[in-house]
């Protein structure tokens, strides 16, 4: 094992444990993945307790999901195909996290969509986050759900499981998934206030002409 890819392993676990710290992921569920070669992935397994993971509990997968080192015992989460649809779809992504943000999952449990229209440095840092139709976890639907969204979109919710956040690192992907979910606690925390009122729509576009461009500088 390369120095590079212990790195890896090293980071993977950080961002797993800020994850499980901050209640973006509870007990064993959620998954990470990062770009370990171009044709291979470093993913988390399946039924492991995140916040006890360890480095050499991290799997190596190609682009076809077969495994090619892994501890006895352990396979890849069962979300194995929605991170490759990313990485087949996405080249310049090197890291996926599917997490379980309770505000921002229960924004897609109410039916209600992603409040891009109240604070700008959610619409200029993320974008529009669309919601993928239900599928079924762990199923080739899942990883279909995401199919024709994942192309424009570095954030999407998933309805009534989660999210789904892309980047260049995992860092990238991590801070994604912050900004989201603090954008959902603020809307909760405004209806207790009163009626939450939008910026208006000549200033949204501004703002995500703002964003398009600073991301395609990355």
């Amino acid at each position: 094992m390369d120095k590079s890819e212990l790195h890896l392993r090293d980071e993977l676990i950080r961002v797993n444990r800020i994850l499980a710290e901050r209640g973006l992921i509870r007990s064993s569920d959620g998954n990470i993945s990062v770009r370990l070669k171009r044709n291979l992935l470093l993913i988390t397994p399946s039924g492991v307790y995140k916040s006890a993971m360890k480095p050499d509990d991290l799997i190596v997968i190609d682009m076809n999901g077969k495994v090619e080192d892994a501890k006895s015992g352990l396979h890849p989460t069962s979300e194995t195909l929605m991170h490759l649809e990313v990485y087949r779809q996405r080249p310049e992504v090197n890291a996926a996290i599917h997490a379980h943000p309770p505000f921002s999952t229960a924004l897609t449990i109410a039916g209600k969509p992603f409040p891009v229209e109240f604070i700008p440095e959610v619409l200029i840092a993320l974008g529009d986050v669309p919601t993928a139709a239900y599928a079924t976890p762990g199923t080739q639907g899942l990883a279909d759900s995401i199919h024709g969204l994942i192309l424009e979109h570095d954030c999407i919710l998933l309805s009534h499981h989660g999210s789904l956040t892309v980047g260049h690192s995992l860092e990238q992907a991590l801070i994604a998934i912050e900004r989201m979910e603090h954008a959902a606690y603020t809307l909760w925390i405004t209806h207790a206030f009163g009626t939450p009122i939008p910026l208006p729509p000549a200033k949204l576009e501004n703002l995500r002409k703002i964003g398009k461009g600073l991301r395609e500088e990355q």
